[in-house]
């Protein structure tokens, strides 16, 4: 795999007094890269491999996927990539620049805290619901910028599986018979689901994204999530579906045990992206990300002895396995959580999303997010009051119930966020999931009125607009659903939680 020896190039910026810095240079390797932290700056060097899946064997193929990773890297995170430098040979010695024969080149960066980079804030436990929205929002407009290419939904899939499948021999810790197992069961589903992977590629959703979504290549910078590290060394990989993008990210929080975070992302970049016609798809993107990861780590372990090549394998296997539990195990199933403003419906709904089978969990319609976007309006930005006259509020009902109708044809479990204070709005719920023939569960989130005021009054913005007023109204009409199962949020979100997954059956530790 390395087919060039770079160590006069390495300990060249490995050296402070390559930069005229005093403090030592810090080094990062990752199976492809070198990058050297040297005073306010990184430097990003391409290793000399050549793999199935990347180039890198000469300078000049280095060269230009350095200056491709800079142009393509600059739109997403502009304050970050600062251009790209060269490195000469004059005889013995080497500097940046043209002053002789260029050997090696590189990108350079504003260094930024690893402390700053999500993988490391995962580990310390301080990723947000917060933060994963903001980044949802962040994907979804980087995703809406890219220009769409032209190419079929199963053509792009099949590509992607046979660069899976070669990947997979590169390395000995998987049998034949392991790999062809997996490849067959990718092949079937992606049978299962090709008219959406047509359908999706007909209206402009396979674009040249990021292709390397996963916490690792996103940061904090002055507070804000920011996407870098892009795959600049092949467009084929990187030329796939917005949620395919996506779905390394989201498979990354799911492996780590953030289920919820990683419902929660996908879930809100639907929302901002209006890309729910996908959304069955997702186990199935989620699952095929995780064999990337699979033959990746299997792949490097090669390269290392005893200990740390089992490491490997090991953490291998654990991608392995998601991959496999992930194919054609997700159930349609209909829930509808109902209840009064301020009873914490939105807040429950987000919590036992990620308990519905494999990932990403249930598709989370709420009434609240759903009127916004219908007004074409950030969730967070209030609406005035005719938005919520009835007409309007019964063409937001009947809005959900379509599109649920259509997510649970396509296979996906949905969960169904509203007041529905009105019988007429929740019969007709129920027959969506009649209609469909899923199982149904209403769930009725009770509390006090002093404790409903309470938290309208305190609760921080969100995409609600509901005052006490609005709730004095509701508690006059006393329009609770005696069919539903009466819950009360009066305890902790996590024991209302738990309440509730036990009631539905559900994984509890999901």
């Amino acid at each position: 795999m390395i087919v060039e020896d770079q160590s006069k190039v390495v300990a060249f910026l490995s050296d402070p007094a390559t930069y005229g810095v005093c403090e030592p240079i810090e080094v990062i390797e990752t199976h492809i890269s070198v990058i050297f932290l040297a005073g306010n700056r990184a430097y990003k060097l391409k290793k000399a491999v050549q793999l199935p899946y990347a180039d890198f064997s000469t300078p000049e193929i280095r060269s230009n996927a350095c200056e491709k990773e800079f142009k393509l890297n600059k739109i997403t995170s502009p304050e970050i990539y600062l251009g790209v430098r060269h490195i000469s040979r004059n005889g013995s010695t080497l500097s940046f620049g043209n002053c002789g024969e260029v050997i090696d080149t590189v990108v350079e960066m504003v260094r930024f805290e690893q402390e700053t980079i999500l993988d490391q804030m995962a580990v310390r436990g301080e990723l947000t619901p917060e933060i994963m929205s903001v980044l949802a929002k962040t994907i979804a407009k980087a995703h809406k910028s890219a220009k769409p290419v032209q190419t079929g939904g199963v053509d792009n899939i099949h590509a992607v599986l046979s660069i899976n499948k070669a990947g997979f021999k590169q390395s000995s810790v998987f049998t034949h018979s392991e790999i062809d197992r997996l490849d067959e069961a990718f092949q079937t589903a992606l049978k299962q689901k090709a008219g959406i992977f047509e359908m999706r590629a007909a209206r402009g959703c396979i674009k040249r994204c990021h292709g390397d979504l996963h916490l690792r290549n996103i940061c904090l910078f002055d507070g804000e999530p920011r996407l870098f590290d892009c795959i600049d060394f092949n467009d084929q990989l990187a030329t796939v579906d917005v949620l395919y993008d996506l779905a390394f990210l989201a498979m990354d929080l799911w492996h780590r045990d953030l289920r919820h975070l990683a419902n929660l992302v996908v879930n809100h970049y639907v929302d901002f992206s209006q890309e729910e016609d996908g959304f069955p798809l997702l186990p199935y993107f989620i699952a095929l990300r995780a064999a990337v990861r699979a033959h990746v780590l299997a792949t490097q372990s090669e390269d290392l002895q005893d200990n740390p090549a089992n490491a490997k394998r090991k953490e291998a296997r654990t991608y392995y396995d998601l991959a496999t539990s992930l194919l054609g195990t997700t159930k349609p199933r209909l829930v509808a959580i109902g209840g009064f403003s301020g009873s914490g419906k939105s807040t429950i709904s987000n919590e036992i999303a990620s308990a519905f089978g494999g990932a990403p969990g249930a598709r989370v319609i709420e009434s609240d997010r759903a009127r916004k976007a219908m007004f074409g309006v950030d969730p967070q930005t209030p609406l005035p009051e005719k938005a919520y006259h009835r007409d309007v509020s019964d063409a937001v009902y009947d809005s959900m119930g379509h599109r649920a109708k259509a997510l649970l044809k396509a296979g996906s479990p949905v969960i169904v966020d509203a007041v529905f204070d009105f019988p007429g709005r929740r019969d007709k719920i129920e027959n969506v999931a009649r209609e469909v023939n899923v199982p149904f569960d209403g769930i009725w989130l009770d509390a006090a009125s002093a404790v409903l005021k309470r938290r309208l009054q305190t609760r921080a913005k969100s995409a609600s607009d509901a005052t006490v007023d609005v709730l004095e109204m509701q508690l006059e009409r006393k329009s609770v659903p005696v069919s539903w199962t009466l819950l009360s949020t009066s305890c902790s979100i996590n024991e209302t939680r738990l309440e509730i997954v036990t009631a539905l059956g559900l994984d509890q530790h999901k």
